[in-house]
C-alpha cells in the first residue's frame, strides 16, 4: 500500500464561501431566503433557461419534476440502466413504471435507436442520463420525444454546464441537477430543476413549500423540498468560477488521455464532436484485451495509492430490490451490460498536481503491462 493516496475527488471551499456562510449565520436567517434566490438566478443564467427551482437534494429534483408531470400508474419512463439508483428510485416514487434503453459505448448515455425501439403506448416520459459530464445526444433524442409526444426530463446530476451545439444540459427539456458533495458544483446536498415553462416553474415552487402559495394558503398537496441559504452560500461562488473549474478538469483529462494512449485493452473517454464535456468523471474502459480485469485493475491501482471508482458495477435494475417488480421492465441491454464490466474512473479533479497526474499514468501503465 502506498504511503499516500491520490483521491478520486477533493472537496475544498475558499474564502468566498466562508464569507457568505458567515453572513448567513450572522443574519440569523438560515432557511430558504435571498441567497437561494440568487443561486437560482445564477444557475438559470448559466444553463440558459428562464427558471431554476432549488430543492434540498438531487433525488428530490427528479421526484418533484416527475410528480409535477401528473403521471398515472402504468405510465412508463424510459431511461438508462447504467446510472445511480436515484434515477430509478425517483421513477418508482412518482408511481410510474421504469423501462430501459441500451446505451452507446461512445458516451455511456442512452442510444437514440434503442430509445425509439422501447417506446410503447404507455410511454409518457423520456429521461436521459447525462453521465460523467457529457450530455446525451439530445439532437437525436428530442425529435423522437416530439414525434411520440413525450415529456423530457434530463437527469443532469453530473453534467452542470455540459452542452451540445452550444445548448446546455437542462435546457432541452426539464432539467434535474444534483449538488451532492462530489459534484462539480457542490452545496453538500442540494438540487435544482430547470425549465422555460412559467406555469411548471410556479407549480414546482408551490410543491416544494408544502403546497403553500402564501403562508397558510394551501393550493395543492405539497412537501418540504426547500434548499437553505447555508447551502446556497456554498454554491454561489462556485458558479462564478465554474468556467475555470471545467477548464482545469478538461486540461487534466487531456493530459491523462495523452499519457494513457496506446495501452492494449484500455479505452480512454472522448469529448464527442459538438459537445462540451465537463469531466465530472474521467472514465476509462478495461476491456477483455487488457492484462487484468476491470476489478483487478481497480483493486491494484487503489492498493498503489491512486483512488479509483467503479461507477457503476451493476446495472441499476440488477438488484433484488428491483429485479422482480412489475413496475421495472427489464429488457436486453447488451452494451450497458458490457460497459458495467469495463468502466472505472480515475482522478480528474482540479486539485491534481502534474506529479500526481504522472503518477496516475505511470501506475496505470504498470498495472496493464504497458511501457
Amino acid at each position: 500500500m502506498s504511503r499516500f493516496m491520490i483521491p478520486i475527488t477533493v472537496v475544498e471551499f475558499g474564502s468566498e464561501e466562508e464569507q457568505l456562510v458567515l453572513e448567513v449565520l450572522r443574519s440569523g436567517r438560515v432557511a430558504q431566503g435571498p441567497l437561494v434566490a440568487r443561486f437560482e438566478q445564477m444557475f438559470a443564467e448559466m444553463t440558459g433557461v428562464k427558471h431554476a427551482i432549488a430543492v434540498n437534494n438531487g433525488t428530490t429534483s427528479l421526484v418533484a419534476a416527475l410528480q409535477s408531470f401528473d403521471l398515472e400508474p402504468g405510465d412508463e419512463v424510459i431511461t438508462s440502466p447504467f446510472t445511480f439508483a436515484a434515477t430509478l428510485n425517483a421513477i418508482l416514487e412518482a408511481g410510474a413504471t421504469a423501462r430501459f434503453a441500451d446505451i452507446s459505448e461512445a458516451d455511456f448515455n442512452v442510444d437514440p435507436d434503442s430509445v425509439a425501439s422501447r417506446i410503447s403506448n404507455r410511454t409518457r416520459v423520456l429521461m436521459p442520463v447525462h453521465l460523467y459530464g457529457q450530455v446525451a445526444d439530445m439532437e437525436r433524442l428530442m425529435p423522437i420525444a416530439r414525434r411520440h409526444d413525450l415529456l423530457v426530463l434530463e437527469d443532469a446530476a453530473q453534467a452542470h454546464g455540459s452542452t451540445q451545439s452550444g445548448k446546455a444540459a437542462g435546457s432541452f427539456g426539464v432539467g434535474s441537477f444534483s449538488f451532492y458533495a462530489t459534484k462539480n458544483i457542490t452545496t453538500g446536498e442540494g438540487g435544482i430543476i430547470t425549465t422555460d415553462d412559467d406555469e411548471f416553474a410556479d407549480r414546482l415552487r408551490v410543491l416544494r413549500n408544502q403546497g403553500m402559495r402564501a403562508r397558510y394558503e394551501y393550493v395543492m398537496r405539497g412537501h418540504n423540498y426547500r434548499m437553505t441559504d447555508l447551502q446556497a452560500a456554498l454554491g454561489i461562488p462556485q458558479i462564478s468560477r465554474y468556467d475555470a473549474t471545467v477548464s482545469q478538469r478538461a486540461k487534466n483529462a487531456a493530459y491523462l488521455s495523452a499519457g494513457l494512449n496506446g495501452i492494449p485493452g484500455l479505452i480512454t473517454p472522448k469529448e464527442l464532436v459538438g459537445r462540451r464535456h465537463v469531466w465530472h468523471q474521467y472514465t476509462v474502459r478495461i476491456t477483455e484485451e487488457a492484462a487484468v480485469s476491470r476489478d483487478e485493475f481497480a483493486e491494484k491501482i487503489t492498493a498503489a495509492g491512486v483512488g479509483a471508482g467503479v461507477y457503476y458495477p451493476r446495472l441499476v435494475f440488477d438488484y433484488d430490490a428491483y429485479r422482480d417488480r412489475s413496475d421495472v421492465v427489464i429488457e436486453p441491454t447488451p452494451v450497458a451490460n458490457r460497459i458495467a464490466r469495463e468502466a472505472v474512473s480515475l482522478p480528474v479533479h482540479t486539485h491534481l498536481s502534474r506529479v500526481e497526474l504522472d503518477e496516475i499514468i505511470a501506475t496505470t501503465r504498470r498495472i496493464l503491462g504497458a511501457k
